[in-house]
């Protein structure tokens, strides 16, 4: 019997140890984990950022289209008579009602009773009182036919507990004797400043009287000379109110009937009158600040607002520039702010309303509480309105910092004073207190795209046609060296950039412009003539050359040929255009050539832009699978078609989205716009004008808005504009993007 046969153990089989221990197992998730939250955390961080930044922009801007806030109504103490004029201090401390016979009555604003009651400093009996807008002033009218123009100060005094206290003191009055004769003043009006004064009536015998005083005063004995001017010429009937402006040159008058009269006041003297019909019967008349518009109330209730304008060299006629919508009954009385072309109109049943006359905005619109309003005033801040009625003066708290800005004034052409029709115009400020911000933005989003248009137009075809280049043709051996060269130029400084192109650039391209053109129309020719002769080198010395060697060739074809066109130019402009390329371009076209202009801009952009279009576009044809250009290959296609229809269709994502991204670096750029293009915010397209971009719009404007004002609202109103444009490209773009991407994947 044999034994049984030993069992040895199984052999054990030596085992590797895990690629990843359990504890580097749990910590690499565990860091993952974190790193997909924090993913997570700044993606909704950038999101956030966004829509808090859209919050604050809306917030600044929305103050913009909101009306005046005119509140708190409550009644003064009576002043006796029915008032005629209205005045206030600045302070609103203070408010004076003029009577018809001249009386004036002081009231406290804050208690609402009478603090005084003063007498006019005139000799005689005042039968009529009138206003002078945008002037601590009224003016009077004696029985025997003198105007005179009584001044009211505010004279302000502080006590040891540093209260203050205003008090109101009638001035010297300045006297102007029309003259009537027998005839009665049915309408005057008169202004005095320190220069001279003057005044102008409507006499009952048909005639207009003028009488116009003039003082010179000697700066270094102090010694006054004054000349007086008068002039009695023939007047419509039926004028029933004058306004004469505050410069003493032009006087306005307006009858029952419709009509609106001119008349120019000169040293020779009053010359005939210019008619204009307005449409409806007029029932009140006034002029706004600067003494250029004339407000004209109807008895349709409309308002409408005419100015002067020179239509010749020596002819000026008055034009109906603007209308404010009916305010319902008549129009009996106008005033004017002092400050901006604001006015409140009085209305039968006690109507008021608050408008601007450039935006045509109506503002704000109520009712004084009684059936009839006299008089109102607007305070010398625009902060305040005093209304007169029967029974006392009302006063209004009113809040209107943005009257001027509406989107038809943002957007659309508006008439303003001085100009020859309606126009877009972006200037915001000048050199007076009477001037008006014009605050268009339509020149500024033209000169933004009128920008990007000329630095597309030199970056696209060099980026796209660069990048094709680089990445389907180039030897690898240079294309290490080209594409981090080409990816340098974006870390160049805009600011250095600007410049370059506006201090050597500018003036070389105005002196060899005709240079440019010879070598737009001559480059294209020379590159395919330098590929075309480096093609005819024998296949063994092609082979000897060094890797780029046709990009060489090509380069000094260029070069070459940008050395003759410079050379040729001045040939050139003698032989094309006469000699003088800006004086034909003028006489041809009636373009004129500025130096800093958007050619030398879109130049130095395109520099800006080329490296971005350049190395997004060489990333997405270089990553389109190489089998696809083999198989093209493959099935007899040549390396041009399998480049237009392989190539550049699968990577056609990629290239719409590089040019998206450029179209967004042309828009927002800043420096080159500022240092290259004159910074002149005017309309057109041409390439030889300069521009102005809502982007170097608000690096110009932000350093002197004042705070929370309309120059500094509307700049972040441009802000907005940026900000949804850019998003409205890039969420366009990404959906076309991924349009293409689908269509040309497959999938």
């Amino acid at each position: 019997m044999q034994p049984a046969p030993r069992l040895e153990p199984p052999a054990v089989v030596p085992q590797d140890p895990p690629a990843f221990p359990v504890a580097t197992s749990k910590g690499r998730l565990l860091r993952d984990r974190i790193a997909s939250l924090l993913v997570r955390v700044g993606g909704f961080a950038v999101v956030l950022s966004l829509v808090g930044i859209l919050l604050f922009l809306l917030v600044e801007v929305a103050p913009l289209f909101r009306g005046a806030n005119v509140s708190g109504a409550r009644g003064l103490s009576s002043s006796g008579a029915a008032p005629a004029v209205l005045l206030v201090d600045s302070t609103l401390a203070r408010v004076a009602s003029v009577a018809h016979d001249g009386r004036v009555t002081v009231l406290d604003v804050s208690t609402g009773t009478v603090e005084a009651t003063l007498a006019a400093p005139v000799e005689g009996e005042i039968v009529a009182v009138g206003d002078a807008p945008g002037e601590s002033t009224f003016t009077a009218l004696t029985r025997d036919g003198r105007v005179l123009v009584v001044p009211l100060d505010w004279s302000v005094a502080y006590g040891a507990d540093e209260s203050r206290s205003v008090t109101a003191v009638l001035g010297d009055p300045v006297e102007l004797p029309l003259e009537p004769g027998g005839a009665q003043v049915r309408a005057f009006s008169a202004r005095a400043r320190a220069s001279g004064a003057a005044a102008a009536a409507i006499l009952s015998d048909g005639t207009l009287a003028v009488v116009r005083r003039q003082v010179q005063v000697n700066e270094f004995s102090g010694e006054r000379a004054e000349q007086t001017w008068r002039s009695q010429i023939p007047a419509p009937g039926g004028v029933t109110h004058l306004a004469l402006d505050s410069d003493q040159r032009q006087l306005y008058g307006a009858d029952a009937s419709g009509a609106l009269y001119w008349w120019e006041l000169t040293d020779e003297g009053v010359r005939s009158p210019r008619i204009s019909q307005t449409g409806s019967p007029i029932t009140a008349l006034s002029l706004l600040v600067g003494g250029r518009s004339v407000v004209v109330g109807h008895a349709d209730g409309r308002v409408s607002i005419w100015f002067l304008v020179q239509s010749g060299r020596a002819h000026a006629e008055l034009v109906h520039a603007h209308e404010i919508e009916s305010q319902g009954g008549a129009i009996r009385a106008i005033a004017p702010s002092w400050r901006k072309r604001t006015f409140v109109a009085l209305g039968d049943g006690g109507e008021i309303g608050l408008y601007h006359s450039t935006s045509e905005r109506t503002l704000w619109r109520g009712g004084a509480g009684e059936p009839q309003a006299l008089a109102a005033v607007l305070a010398p801040r625009g902060d305040a309105l005093f209304v007169a009625t029967a029974s006392g003066i009302r006063a209004f708290s009113v809040r209107n910092p943005h009257p001027e800005t509406s989107l038809a004034g943002l957007a659309e052409p508006i008439w303003y004073e001085d100009y020859a029709e309606p126009t877009w115009v972006w200037q915001s400020t000048g050199g007076s207190e009477e001037f008006e911000s014009k605050l268009s933005l339509t020149p500024l989003a033209v000169g933004t795209l009128k920008g990007t248009f000329y630095a597309l137009f030199f970056a696209i075809p060099l980026g796209i046609l660069g990048a094709l280049y680089t990445s389907q043709l180039m030897d690898p051996r240079l294309q290490r060296w080209v594409k981090p060269a080409v990816e340098i130029m974006a870390s160049l400084p805009s600011v250095v950039l600007g410049f370059l192109a506006g201090l050597w650039l500018a003036p070389r391209l105005e002196r060899y412009f005709p240079g440019l053109l010879l070598l737009l129309l001559s480059a294209p020719i020379l590159a395919l003539a330098a590929g075309a002769a480096f093609r005819a080198l024998p296949a063994r010395l092609r082979g000897r050359l060094p890797a780029g060697a046709e990009v060489a060739v090509a380069a000094a074809a260029l070069a070459l040929g940008a050395s003759v066109s410079i050379a040729l130019s001045a040939a050139v402009e003698r032989l094309v255009f006469g000699g003088d390329f800006a004086g034909w371009l003028h006489n041809n076209t009636g373009m004129a050539y500025d130096q800093r202009n958007a050619v030398v801009a879109g130049i130095a952009m395109a520099f800006a832009v080329i490296p971005i279009i350049f190395a997004i576009a060489e990333e997405s044809l270089s990553n389109v699978p190489k089998s696809l250009s083999a198989a093209s290959l493959a099935l007899g296609a040549t390396r041009w078609q399998t480049l237009a229809r392989v190539v550049l269709p699968a990577a056609s994502p990629g290239l719409f989205a590089a040019v998206m991204i450029g179209f967004g670096r042309a828009v927002g750029e800043t420096m080159i716009v500022l240092m290259a293009t004159g910074n002149t915010p005017i309309m057109g397209w041409s390439p030889f004008d300069g521009f102005r971009s809502l982007s170097a719009n608000i690096a110009v404007e932000i350093p002197e808005a004042p705070h929370g004002a309309t120059l500094y609202r509307v700049l972040f109103l441009s802000a907005l504009l940026l900000f949804v444009v850019t998003f409205v490209l890039n969420t366009a773009a990404d959906l076309v993007r991924e349009s293409l991407r689908r269509r040309y994947s497959g999938s």
